[in-house]
């Protein structure tokens, strides 16, 4: 057991955004670059600090090289193609050079040097609208971080990365950069907490993934915390507890023991049907972004793959996105989902999801502008190149095809024009297809829903993508963590518009699914199944706790239950329904 320190308890309230308990010392991550000292040297030093910035610069680059292949055996190429643009910074003679300038004519350390010149990048950048360009300030910022601990290889041992001690440990920082978060030693990391965040950010999905108990958008850590003081990371409830004492941690123990032998008793599950109580079916898939993530979807019994993101191709190098590499790509996640199958989802770029050539002037609102559909649609080449491509993958295993954004029902009519002159191209030159490919709409914006009639006679099955629904219901931007607490899946309006979606759906004879993160919210389990949802598409890491309340839910009991919720005015007494219908159906999994 962990003796809590002599410095009082503090509890600070987040966002719970990956359930779990961890408890541990403290490793602390600095907002920003910390200036070193500021030292002065003579001219006859200035060789030695030039030749201590090259050594420094090699170790830097054989990291940053390291790190990509160690992730690229793990994570995929497409995890690692981040640090193609860590090298570019690293490498960039404009900056090099200045250095070395400013420490030749100012006299000053090279680190002092460094420091001043990356700084002045990183504040420029961050001052530009662009979302985009704001973003690389966060890259640039990485790499000097890196190069500056090199720089200090001769007073202290250190590779260079921001790893964490031998021992286990609870991460605490500011926000997470993209080389902190792929490097995370899942041995050691318990669990971790930042300042900033959303639930929908790519560290909470990351976390989630990874099972690793996370709370975001804490806002700020006390000064007088430290690193090596105990730490409580409560993922369920959004809490996170400085020095817990004697009582809180043994009572947090004790739910962790609980945890541990929930998932013990789980474990019998895997590769089970998903049956409510009556033996009403559900299919249970998971939402997955990289092909490496297929292990853990068949470890957990996932039936297939409900969401595929293929955001990634257009994300990440130009040379990604050629027919033949989406070909490859499709196809083998095709094979591995087999006999249950795979919706993949057309390129959703747009939002806070940018792809540089594409998006080379900023957009006021670019959560109302190009983007999903849109931007296809505009981009016909690109978009049939892709379409192309899920056609030829669709010879080799089940093959769905969604399309995302849809507001009008021109968009989906034109959306189902390029997959026909796709088809034709394909027939023209002899490659083989699945001519009756399934065709979906994911409904994510309240327009589509006031046409989901009109829609449904078009698609053979509607995925509702809760993520971008509730943003738009409830007017929250929803990576924006001032605004976070409004951000209500409960909201009545939301599970109005979802209820109209699935009746729609089964009015004109398709079926129904879900693919936001609501889908694995437990406490919404009894919604889901008493509103009919036919599908629902969740992270890998709670596939099993879902099964398990679908199992104990009565889909009579259930659709009772949300005839009641018409007259709930609030999110608070829509969830407290369903809090209560959870608490007696699987108290257990409500940690």
């Amino acid at each position: 057991m962990i003796s809590p320190e002599s410095k009082p308890e503090t509890r600070l309230k987040g966002i719970g955004v990956s359930p779990g308990i961890a408890i541990g010392p403290a490793e602390r991550l600095g907002k920003t670059l910390e200036e070193p000292e500021h030292l002065y040297i003579d001219a006859a030093q200035v060789a030695g600090e030039k030749a201590r910035f090259s050594l420094a610069l090699i170790a830097t680059r054989e990291q940053i090289l390291e790190l990509q292949e160690q992730i690229s055996a793990t994570e995929g190429e497409n995890h690692s193609a981040i640090f193609d643009a860590h090298l570019l910074i690293l490498e960039d003679a404009s900056v090099l050079n200045e250095v070395l300038r400013v420490t030749e004519t100012k006299l000053k350390s090279i680190e002092w040097a460094y420091y001043t010149v990356v700084k002045r990048y990183i504040d420029s950048l961050r001052k530009i609208a662009d979302p985009y360009l704001r973003e690389r300030a966060v890259d640039i910022e990485d790499v000097a971080k890196r190069v500056l601990k090199n720089l200090r290889w001769t007073v202290e041992t250190a590779d260079g990365s921001r790893s964490l001690q031998p021992n286990t440990r609870v991460l605490l920082a500011h926000d997470l950069t993209p080389s902190d978060t792929v490097s995370l030693d899942r041995k050691r990391v318990l669990g971790f907490a930042t300042e900033i965040g959303s639930p929908t950010s790519h560290t909470a999905i990351m976390a989630r993934s990874l099972s690793i108990p996370a709370v975001v958008a804490l806002h700020e850590f006390p000064d007088d915390f430290s690193a090596g003081d105990v730490v409580l990371i409560d993922g369920y409830h959004g809490l996170v507890i400085l020095n817990p004492d004697s009582a809180t941690l043994a009572e947090y123990q004790s739910l962790a023991e609980r945890e541990k032998s929930v998932l013990t008793d789980l474990e019998p599950l895997k590769h089970q049907e998903t049956l409510t109580a009556d033996q009403k079916k559900i299919i249970l898939s998971a939402n997955i972004e990289f092909i490496e993530e297929l292990g853990g979807v068949s470890e957990q019994g996932a039936e297939g793959v409900g969401l595929y993101r293929t955001e990634f191709f257009y994300l990440s190098r130009i040379d990604l996105r050629t027919e033949e590499n989406q070909t490859a790509n499709y196809r083998t996640v095709a094979e591995a989902t087999a006999p249950h199958g795979v919706i993949i989802r057309t390129v959703d770029i747009g939002g806070d999801k940018l792809c540089p050539e594409l998006f080379e002037n900023p957009e006021p609102n670019p959560f109302l502008g190009w983007r999903g559909i849109r931007l296809s649609l505009d981009e016909a080449d690109d978009f049939r190149i892709q379409l192309r491509a899920i056609l030829r993958a669709s010879a080799f295993g089940k093959v769905r095809l969604m399309f995302p954004f849809i507001s009008t029902l021109e968009e989906l009519q034109g959306a189902r024009t390029q997959l026909e002159l796709a088809k034709e191209e394909l027939r023209l030159i002899g490659v083989s297809f699945d001519e009756k490919i399934e065709v979906g709409a994911m409904i994510e914006i309240p327009s589509a829903v006031m046409i989901a009639d009109h829609l449904a006679r078009e698609v053979d099955f509607f995925s509702i993508g809760t993520n971008d629904l509730v943003q738009y219901t409830t007017a929250v931007d929803r990576v924006n963590d001032r605004v976070a607490h409004l951000y209500q899946p409960y909201h009545p309006a939301v599970i109005a518009l979802i209820r109209e979606t699935v009746e729609a759906a089964h009015r004109n004879g398709i079926w129904c699914g879900i693919c936001g993160e609501v889908a694995s919210d437990i406490v919404m389990a009894p919604i889901w199944v008493g509103l009919g949802i036919d599908e629902l598409s969740v992270g890998a890491a709670q596939l099993l706790r879902t099964r398990r309340a679908i199992s104990r839910l009565d889909s009579t009991v259930c659709r009772e239950m949300t005839d009641r919720l018409r007259t709930c005015g609030t999110s608070d007494a829509v969830r407290g329904q369903c809090l209560e219908m959870a608490a007696k159906s699987y108290p257990e999994l409500l940690i």
